[in-house]
């Protein structure tokens, strides 16, 4: 279930906001410029599917968001838990890198397909962390300080959107804030009991 948790930035055993209800949710983020908004996704035919696949079966959206903004490259990024060593280090190399603070030159948009994972951004001498889940699409402006948990056992799929043909290419502020704040798995579990 899609969640927002919000927490003064030195305070993080006292969430100030917790909401599932999407308006809510999209009314909170906006004066932060942080749109977000609910496209219901198209399940995936097989556990995963090729990136072509995603970006036809979500053709409307993707073409949606090109024409209105531009965007250079869309790319699918998924990982799908595996009984492996070798996925096990990779998945845990992968959440290293995503969950330390950093900010970026354009800004972020993802689309869950399918899974979760949780966007944490640092704004306003506060904390908001958006568990997204299927249907979610948040797009975080350009030089937000944020990390994001994909969890212990990532399981996910999204689109990304890019003005730059490099990608995903970050500036990391060398803070440990995200250290002292709840996890995704954490959060994932409040989200099954939030009504």
């Amino acid at each position: 279930m899609t969640l927002l948790t919000v927490w003064d930035d030195d305070r993080p055993d006292a969430p100030v906001v917790q909401t599932s209800d999407r308006d809510a949710i999209a009314d909170t983020l906006a004066p932060l410029g942080v749109v977000y908004e609910h496209v219901p996704a198209a399940p995936p035919q097989v556990p995963a599917p090729a990136q072509d696949e995603v970006l036809e079966a979500h053709r409307p959206l993707v073409d949606r968001l090109v024409a209105e903004h531009g965007y250079r490259l869309v790319d699918v990024v998924q990982l799908h838990p595996v009984d492996s060593d070798e996925w096990r280090a990779n998945a845990a190399a992968a959440r290293a890198k995503f969950l330390n603070e950093h900010t970026h030159d354009e800004e972020e948009i993802r689309y869950f397909v399918a899974g979760s994972g949780v966007f944490y951004l640092h704004m306003r001498d506060r904390v908001h962390a958006m568990l997204c889940t299927a249907g979610d699409l948040l797009s975080v402006p350009a030089l937000t300080t944020h990390w994001f948990d994909m969890g212990d056992s990532p399981d996910f799929i999204a689109v990304r959107f890019f003005h730059d043909e490099d990608g995903w290419v970050g500036t990391f502020t060398g803070s440990d804030i995200s250290t002292r704040f709840p996890t995704f798995d954490e959060l994932s579990l409040v989200a099954l009991t939030t009504t």
